[in-house]
Formats: structure tokens, C-alpha cells, sequence
């Protein structure tokens, strides 16, 4: 990783940077090598992504999503605390990033 540096030599990240910077640390500490640590960063290039299969894939989430918000508004308020307690709050974020992302 190459980073910026400023004119007293400081280096400058980017935010994908720290964020993999993060990552690689943290993967180190429980205990990974770091050649194991480099097969999980291998990742498929941008430029090979299947933009149209990514835009059907996120069709089927946007009506999978509505399709559980239409479920949700059908329920009584016992039902929908029973559900949000069974979520983690992962799948939540998840949820709420592809919400944004199929709305923007």
C-alpha cells in the first residue's frame, strides 16, 4: 500500500485504506498468517464484476426487502418486537445499506 505524504512527510490514507488497514490487524490478531490474511483480500477486481448480474441480484433483494416491509406493516405490534429481537443488528445494517443503496 502506498500511501500520500504531506510535504513534512506525513502519510495521508484514504478511508478504503485504513478501513483494509483495520482489517488486516485484526485478522492478525486472532491469529490468522498473513498468507491466509492475503486469500481473504483477494478479491474480485472491479473492472471483472458482472455489472448486470449485480443490478439483478439487487432487483431480487429490492423485492425481497419490500416483501418483508409489506409483511412487517401486516403484523401486530407483539409480533414485530418478536421479530426485531430475533434480527441481529447486523442483518439490520445490512438491511438499511441495501435500503439506501436501492434508493439512490
Amino acid at each position: 500500500m502506498v500511501a500520500e505524504r504531506s510535504a513534512t512527510n506525513y502519510r495521508y490514507y484514504d478511508p478504503f485504506m485504513i478501513e483494509r488497514l483495520q482489517f488486516i490487524e485484526q485478522r492478525k490478531q486472532q491469529g490468522l498468517s498473513l498468507v491466509e490474511i492475503q486469500h481473504e483480500l483477494n478479491i474480485t477486481p472491479y473492472e471483472e464484476i458482472d455489472v448486470q448480474m449485480l443490478r439483478l441480484k439487487m432487483q431480487d433483494l429490492e423485492h425481497d426487502v419490500a416483501s418483508l416491509l409489506e409483511q412487517m406493516n401486516q403484523q401486530d405490534d407483539k409480533k414485530i418486537e418478536t421479530i426485531k429481537k430475533n434480527v441481529s443488528p447486523e442483518s439490520i445494517a445490512l438491511m438499511q445499506s441495501l435500503l439506501l443503496l436501492i434508493h439512490n
